[in-house]
């Protein structure tokens, strides 16, 4: 990387320093299912991607679409965009491809995440020109009011100017709801004030589900049952 490249922007692996391989494996097993699977949906992010696929609101909401999961716990945008580069997105068609990504970019500034994202986006619309991108914002995190929470501010409102640069996106705001009047997030909804909870999930992903449902309908999209 050259001197003063913003490196939220420039693709690198996660690097293994607990020596067990597992993120490269994670992007293996990941190009592999490409080559079998045909989805409609193709989720991508981190471990709030993740770990959808172990809920309810996965089984009930998402799978019935023909989804699929590509989320990698801790993985920041330029680990994102490396894999995008690397295989990931070369054999799927899918008609919505979804974005979350951002909480993980500590030593990145506001701008630097934003940048980092509009990188990612571009190259999903390269790899994935016939498809709508949904971008999701950044959920706010902490219990109490945080420079965290400050950040994550920024990098949305940095997000909303961006969709508007780029061909078929669109920002779905999935943190409505999470910080109550007195600045408090609930650990019923983020059990550990970042990840989300049963409950914080139907509450997050209900918007996504709802665009989706409108966008798939627009393409005479039929589920598992067969019904439009």
């Amino acid at each position: 990387m050259m001197e003063g490249e913003n490196s939220a922007a420039v693709p690198a692996p996660l690097h293994d320093w607990q020596g067990d391989g597992r993120w490269k494996d994670m992007h293996a097993r990941f190009v592999n299912e490409a080559k079998l699977k045909e989805p409609d949906v193709l989720f991508i992010g981190d471990s709030l991607i993740a770990h959808l696929a172990n809920t309810e609101v996965w089984e009930q909401w998402f799978e019935p679409l023909h989804a699929l999961n590509f989320g990698i716990g801790g993985d920041e945008t330029q680990h994102i965009l490396w894999r995008i580069q690397n295989g990931e997105l070369d054999i799927i068609q899918p008609k919505v491809v979804i974005l979350l990504v951002g909480t993980n970019n500590h030593k990145h500034t506001p701008e630097q995440v934003v940048e980092g994202i509009k990188t990612i986006l571009k190259c999903i619309r390269q790899k994935q020109p016939e498809a709508t991108i949904l971008l999701l914002t950044v959920p706010p995190r902490g219990r109490g009011p945080n420079p965290l929470r400050e950040k994550i501010k920024s990098i949305n409102t940095g997000l909303a100017c961006v969709v508007s640069t780029i061909d078929r996106v669109q920002l779905v705001d999935i943190g409505n709801g999470f910080v109550n009047p007195d600045g408090l997030i609930s650990h019923n909804d983020m059990w550990d004030y970042l990840h989300l909870t049963k409950r914080g999930y139907r509450r997050a992903f209900k918007p996504v589900y709802d665009v989706l449902l409108e966008l798939l309908d627009e393409t005479g999209f039929k589920d598992d049952e067969g019904v439009e």
